[in-house]
């Protein structure tokens, strides 16, 4: 197992006081999760955001990664509108000029390398090695499921990707998720983070992961019946849904604990 950086609590403590400035949908186990991705995937590669928004998950990757000298953080965003996943946004409206502003109250617009466009246009020309994807585009599964083809070819041994709004009633994220990482031997642990889920990839001995992946796809497919083909969740029903939800195992994790469930040869 890699050694963990002395600093890295107090870099993240300062990456989280950044974010917590910054609009957005982030929570804060998840952010300080997410800086602590950035930090320690033991994998070489760029790190990429799929779906920007005003820039919350931007700041903490940015600023973890300006840090460590991880290279700048390529965020993919069109900032068009309307979108179920940012409901305050005027049709018409965009949230580009305040992702730049963001990014430039932090002090990091050298640290992030900016695409205005949809994550199709850029995936045509990727040719970059991966390390930490983030997707948190496009929450339809058509969208959410398009964005894992696309980047997950490019992503690293051991690298990995994450999907923001896992537990959050959207159906793409969970499904991803549950059938393309929980599922698949490719993967070796995974877990949930808040609404955060993730998985790394281990295509050589993914399989020794298998019995981690299927106790935590037993309780996850049970949301998926709720958020089917894009179905909205209330009433009794949310009621049900939060019951299942709820038996998803998703509090912190901090970094020595994760860096020793993946430098593990297998999960028990």
């Amino acid at each position: 197992m890699a050694p963990l950086s002395a600093d890295l609590d107090a870099v993240i403590e300062k990456a989280w006081q950044l974010t917590l400035r910054t609009d957005g949908f982030l929570g804060e186990n998840e952010a300080r999760f997410l800086g602590m991705l950035a930090a320690c995937v033991p994998a070489r590669g760029t790190i990429v955001e799929i779906g920007s928004f005003k820039g919350k998950s931007t700041v903490m990757l940015a600023s973890v990664a300006a840090h460590y000298g991880l290279g700048p953080v390529v965020a993919i965003d069109p900032h068009t509108s309307p979108s179920t996943t940012d409901p305050g946004i005027a049709a018409g409206s965009s949230t580009f000029e305040e992702f730049l502003a963001s990014v430039k109250a932090a002090g990091l617009t050298e640290h992030v390398e900016i695409h205005r466009a949809y994550s199709r246009e850029i995936a045509k020309g990727w040719n970059r090695p991966i390390r930490l994807l983030w997707i948190d585009g496009d929450h339809t599964f058509r969208g959410a499921k398009e964005d894992f083809d696309l980047f997950t070819p490019h992503l690293a041994k051991q690298g990995v990707v994450a999907l923001h709004d896992a537990l959050n009633a959207f159906e793409g994220p969970i499904r991803v998720f549950v059938e393309e990482i929980l599922r698949s031997d490719r993967f070796g642990a995974a877990g949930v983070v808040q609404s955060t889920a993730w998985g790394q990839l281990r295509p050589e001995d993914g399989k020794d992961f298998r019995e981690l992946r299927i106790r935590i796809e037993r309780r996850a497919r049970r949301m998926l019946p709720f958020v089917a083909n894009g179905r909205r969740v209330q009433g009794i029903t949310k009621m049900a849904y939060k019951l299942a939800r709820s038996r998803v195992q998703r509090a912190p994790v901090s970094a020595s604990e994760w860096l020793a469930l993946v430098s593990r040869s297998g999960a028990k």
